[in-house]
């Protein structure tokens, strides 16, 4: 029988070089919680922080050990001891932080790590993209479910070619989310706060489709909070080669809040024309640690299931493998595989699923970018 390569590779390559000045602007859950214990985690540098308001960085300097806070977001870049910028702030609010760290911190900020969605459109995306590129400043977005293990590992197989050339991959989501204050005041539910995650992991596993076409319906439970149009969220990529994706991103998940029993999972799965695998995404189960999976099976060995198992969680110890990437390209001098140019194509395709929703067709790529 001929061996095969079954070599994961799905752990984030380690900066060379890992102690540049960390400064971060917002003090939020994501940022508290998630960015800097995946940092204190990985012995990143964080050195200063600011926030809308000065307690609130205090609070979440004095849990997480940052040193020193500012009022101000001006002074945290222009901090001698700050060479990239952290930024964790509500979507709308995020080009003119940006358009400020490119005022103030050009020729010393060396990167920016931004939020995803990038903006609140592609158009808006690419501004951010050019502020950044005229200040000669490295930008990359914090698409971190690209750094889950399970989506990671299933990347290095698809590379290897061990499910030959894929057929069909689906993401089903069945998971109610935090909602953010923010969220009510844009009218966003799904589509650019989650889907964004499985759009773009489908992009990172297999390139850009051709067309999306997307059916929505307002979420029944937060519809009673505000008005939206993408609570629920189905969508199908086609791609030249014949690979169609789908998912379903159901923020809903049934009356479990109203008093019916629970049943909450993100489930994936891949198949090819020599294998396939699926898995699941822990992150439904957040605060409690539950690590994602992955199964897979080739005719390369036949009748065989493989079942690697690991420690790590998506939130928050995926939140290292961005920072880590964008640490290595400001020391390559070189692209983040998350750079905001890269992820131009994810928002482009987001603003293509709204399209299609709204005018009930399938809508290209070409057409909004």
């Amino acid at each position: 029988m001929p061996t095969i390569d079954l070599t994961l590779d799905y752990l984030p390559p380690k900066p060379p070089k890992s102690d540049y000045g960390i400064g971060c602007i917002g003090a939020g859950f994501i940022m508290r919680d998630c960015h800097l214990v995946a940092y204190n985690n990985a012995g990143y540098k964080v050195v200063a922080i600011a926030s809308r308001t000065r307690a609130r960085a205090e609070e979440t300097a004095q849990v997480r050990g940052v040193p020193k806070v500012y009022d101000t977001y001006r002074e945290v870049i222009e901090d001698p001891a700050v060479e990239i910028i952290d930024i964790a702030v509500p979507p709308d609010n995020q080009r003119d932080v940006v358009r400020q760290v490119c005022e103030f911190g050009k020729g010393k900020i060396k990167g920016i790590l931004a939020q995803k969605p990038l903006g609140m459109n592609v158009a808006e995306a690419k501004e951010v993209v050019d502020l950044c590129t005229a200040a000669g400043i490295m930008l990359a977005v914090n698409q971190n479910m690209r750094y889950d293990q399970s989506v990671r590992a299933c990347k290095s197989l698809l590379q290897k070619g061990v499910f030959g050339e894929p057929v069909l991959a689906t993401i089903e989501m069945r998971a109610i989310p935090h909602w953010m204050p923010w969220q009510e005041r844009l009218g966003w539910v799904t589509l650019r706060i989650m889907s964004i995650h499985h759009l773009d992991t489908f992009r990172f596993w297999f390139g850009n489709p051709e067309r999306v076409f997307c059916s929505v319906r307002p979420d029944p439970r937060t519809l009673q909070k505000f008005d939206h149009t993408d609570g629920i969220c189905l969508y199908i990529l086609e791609y030249e080669s014949g690979l169609r994706c789908a998912a379903w991103d159901d923020v809903w998940a049934g009356p479990s809040r109203e008093g019916a029993g629970s049943d909450l999972y993100i489930k994936w799965r891949v198949e090819g024309t020599e294998g396939l695998a699926w898995g699941t995404i822990g992150w439904p189960a957040y605060p409690n640690r539950q690590p994602s999976t992955l199964h897979f099976t080739t005719r390369q060995q036949p009748n065989v299931w493989f079942h690697p198992q690991w420690d790590a969680v998506w939130f928050p110890d995926a939140f290292e493998g961005p920072m880590a990437q964008l640490m290595t390209a400001i020391y390559h001098h070189s692209e983040p595989e998350i750079s905001g140019h890269d992820n131009l194509d994810t928002m482009a395709l987001v603003d293509a699923a709204y399209r299609s929703a709204a005018e009930h067709r399938a809508v290209s790529l070409k057409e909004v970018k």
